[in-house]
């Protein structure tokens, strides 16, 4: 029972996840400025992790000095409020689809940032170590084909916009500069993250409890977005919420992934580790890629998919070079023989959906 426990709760996750990158496409696509929409969402991001951490983190809570406290707060600043800042700015570029594309390179990024530091290594004379290699070449290729290559529209799709802002798109058609320019802003968003991961750590060392880590990283993610916002935008009509489908997209992603999916996915990844978690990942991108349409009215160009299938194959190749690195390992290294641990810090997997 418990094993069919974790499956329907990782398949959840992908599923919020899903509904996530529609619900963020469309409150942009209705006119909210992506540093509002940057804020909102991390005050309901803290409004949600709140509770979780005095229910489930109080009790082992480390002493909280000012140092630390410093320390997590211009982490917050690089780590949170500048790159989820930099994500909605891609999202808006870009489309739904592509942004769920391109979060299936964040292990990748994470892995290539490894070996770059010199915290991982790859054999070639092995087959595992070509895998990793040949994962990074299709990720990138991935990218180059979703920034540069539309090709023609999915004829079998239909295009529906039941009750979504996609039939009353404020911003109009992307321009090709625009398309190009969100695109890699996305890549920037993936290097940036993995490399906010790794920072993290000797921060996790000074203060080990993760619940509790990121509540701090939501709130300071919300003071430090509002001044942002403010700076951007001085138009306080646009920073009203109206019961609309802004309220719904922020409201979704600040409590239900920030809050739900965040408390999930802890739970998952110590049952099952990180490479598990990782390899359902691409269920979220079938999901964006197959609502998109009916919900926004996007159409699905044949670069899209293309581009979401090589980064897919990418991510899945590096798993599988890492999980036979894994079994080969013996219980002295450190690591698991199931292949369950990462030398790279859990919280690269799929932490663009935590916050």
């Amino acid at each position: 029972m418990e094993e069919i426990k974790v499956y329907i709760v990782v398949v959840l996750c992908q599923l919020i996840y899903g509904g996530n990158n529609i619900l963020c496409k469309d409150a942009l696509n209705g006119g909210m400025p992506t540093t509002i929409f940057a804020f909102y969402r991390l005050c309901f991001g803290t409004l949600a992790l709140v509770p979780l951490a005095l229910v489930f983190g109080r009790k082992n809570a480390p002493q909280l000095s000012w140092k630390i406290t410093a320390k997590i707060f211009f982490l917050t600043l690089f780590g949170v409020t500048l790159i989820l800042n930099i994500f909605a700015i891609g999202v808006k570029f870009t489309s739904s689809t592509v942004t769920s594309a391109i979060s299936n390179a964040i292990p990748v990024v994470t892995f290539t940032l490894a070996v770059l530091l010199r915290l991982e290594s790859v054999t070639l004379k092995k087959i595992r170590g070509i895998a990793k290699i040949l994962g990074i070449v299709f990720c990138l290729a991935g990218v180059l084909i979703l920034a540069f290559y539309e090709g023609p529209n999915l004829k079998f799709v239909s295009h529906h916009q039941p009750f979504l802002n996609g039939s009353k798109n404020k911003q109009g058609p992307h321009s090709k500069l625009e398309w190009i320019i969100g695109t890699f802003i996305l890549i920037i968003f993936t290097i940036a993250w993995p490399s906010w991961v790794i920072l993290q750590g000797p921060v996790l060392k000074e203060y080990p409890s993760k619940l509790l880590l990121s509540t701090l990283c939501t709130f300071f993610g919300a003071m430090q977005s509002f001044f942002v916002a403010l700076i951007a935008e001085r138009d306080f009509n646009k920073w009203k919420l109206h019961i609309d489908d802004s309220l719904l997209a922020v409201l979704y992603s600040g409590i239900i992934v920030s809050g739900l999916a965040f408390y999930l996915q802890l739970w998952c990844l110590e049952k099952k580790g990180p490479v598990f978690t990782a390899i359902w990942q691409p269920l979220s991108f079938l999901v964006t890629l197959a609502c998109s349409s009916f919900f926004l009215g996007e159409m699905i160009k044949l670069g899209s998919v293309l581009g979401g299938l090589l980064m897919v194959g990418g991510l899945y190749s590096v798993l599988w070079g890492k999980q036979r690195d894994n079994l080969e390992k013996t219980p002295s290294t450190g690591e698991e023989i199931n292949g369950q641990e990462l030398p790279v810090s859990k919280n690269s997997t799929n932490q663009d959906h935590a916050i």
